[in-house]
């Protein structure tokens, strides 16, 4: 919660870079923090703590808020005319997201386009993806909120298949990408093609499996 408000705090500023690396940061410690906490057994440690609750409200942060403000913060990112109603369409539908009861699907899934909109505005920045385009992009994506898609949830793959040395491929995959982003920022305003492809080979990979395991589980 607090890199999510720094991040913010560096949107505001317009180090927009700075802001990116935070928002990187918020991505790689959800990626992890609730294997820890299964892991430490917290809700026998700290029985009196929703932390299912707290990591929606920081989710929320860091993957809807933080993404809108930049949006909005960042010339050129929105047509002037329509960023309100933008904005609104993301956080409105992101607010939906988050407040399904199935959100969540049994065999540990996302349901529906799982408000990735951190992750989107690094490829509309990296990309420089003109403003018109942003905003189509952004539609699409609210309205895959509302489609049952069942999308791969990186850290729970054992729903996804049961083959050991499939999970860990995907792992290895998860680290490249990690590693890919961290390249692109670095790289910034220079393009790491190597590295640009790996990222967006990965985010292709990712929506495959996803659609797969939907139509064929």
């Amino acid at each position: 919660a607090c890199i999510g408000v720094f991040s913010l705090v560096k949107i505001y500023q317009h180090e927009y870079i700075f802001a990116l690396w935070l928002m990187f940061i918020t991505v790689v410690i959800d990626a992890v923090d609730g294997t820890l906490a299964r892991l430490v057994n917290i809700k026998k440690i700290l029985p009196k703590i929703d932390g299912a609750l707290l990591d929606n409200i920081v989710d929320y942060l860091n993957y809807v808020i933080t993404p809108c403000f930049f949006l909005l913060v960042k010339p050129g990112m929105l047509p002037p005319e329509y960023s309100v109603f933008l904005i609104a369409a993301v956080s409105i539908t992101s607010a939906y997201q988050f407040c399904q009861c199935d959100a969540k699907t049994p065999d540990h899934f996302f349901k529906g386009f799982p408000c990735y909109w951190n992750i989107t505005i690094l490829y509309m920045f990296i990309f420089n993806t003109s403003a018109a385009t942003n905003a189509i992009i952004l539609i699409i994506l609210s309205i895959l909120i509302f489609v049952p898609v069942k999308y791969v949830y990186p850290s729970r793959l054992d729903y996804l298949t049961e083959s050991r040395i499939l999970k860990i491929l995907m792992h290895i995959c998860s680290i490249i990408y990690a590693v890919s982003s961290i390249c692109i920022l670095i790289s910034y305003p220079n393009t790491n093609i190597i590295c640009l492809s790996l990222s967006v080979a990965y985010v292709g990979m990712y929506l495959f499996l996803s659609f797969y395991r939907t139509y064929y589980p």
